[in-house]
């Protein structure tokens, strides 16, 4: 398991509430900012997220630490009936909110206020759950994705969209050298939360990825796991299914 990585080291809060309150901090600025960083890769990883999801032919899909609803607005193209955005910031739902009435898809997508590891939804509700860029703040990760098992339904699919560490040469050393200073110099030039982007670039940096996530999952109960790294290593996305 990973050592966890808080964004406030100062802050008596826990991490579930510091990383309320970072996204809050950061949410009018997210989308672009996450832009610049990823050099707009991410979009092309969330379409392949899609791709994933849209070949069950799910109906009712949930978006976990949905954000502003980039990944949610995106599974709009799988003709599913209901797609629930959540997230505990409702600074990053109320940007998503906005995007969403803009697109015409409020009729489609709602967007919920709620906490990953303790989901307001009955056992198997969901054909198909997504988390992108989420996992890693979660509070306690293996109650996090039991809850998500709880919640799909059998047959379902879950797909993880996540940052992962290159493991090949000469990937793995420019990896570290921008997470650890280029994307938190980013982050401090343009935010006006300074301690932010240096935590979305520590907590990547130990959280579990590849073999070892897809152990954990396993150990949740999930079946048919597979990851797929992205972009050298970068990413990685992984898909399961419950029995």
């Amino acid at each position: 398991m990973s050592s966890k990585v808080t964004p406030y080291k100062d802050s008596d809060l826990n991490k579930k509430q510091q990383v309320t309150q970072m996204f809050d901090n950061i949410s009018k600025e997210y989308d672009g900012l996450n832009r610049v960083i990823s050099f707009g890769i991410d979009i092309k990883w969330r379409n392949k997220v899609v791709d994933l999801v849209s070949k069950t032919q799910p109906e009712r899909i949930l978006d976990i630490a949905t954000g502003t609803g980039d990944l949610a607005i995106s599974l709009a193209k799988t003709n599913a009936k209901e797609i629930i955005g959540l997230d505990i910031s409702d600074g990053m739902l109320e940007v998503g909110r906005k995007k969403i009435k803009h697109k015409e898809l409020d009729n489609l997508i709602k967007m919920v206020i709620g906490d990953s590891e303790s989901l307001p939804f009955d056992d198997n509700s969901f054909d198909a759950i997504t988390v992108a860029f989420g996992v890693r703040n979660f509070e306690t990760l293996e109650k996090g994705l039991a809850e998500i098992f709880r919640v799909l339904k059998p047959n379902g699919i879950f797909v993880i969209l996540e940052t992962s560490v290159p493991t090949k040469t000469p990937y793995k050393q420019g990896y570290k050298f921008y997470s650890k200073y280029i994307l938190p110099a980013i982050g401090k030039l343009f935010s006006k939360d300074r301690s932010a982007y240096t935590y979305l670039s520590e907590s990547a940096s130990v959280f579990p990825y590849g073999e070892v996530l897809n152990n954990i999952l396993r150990k949740i109960g999930f079946i048919n796991v597979q990851d797929k790294p992205q972009t050298f290593g970068v990413a990685t996305i992984y898909s399961a299914s419950k029995a």
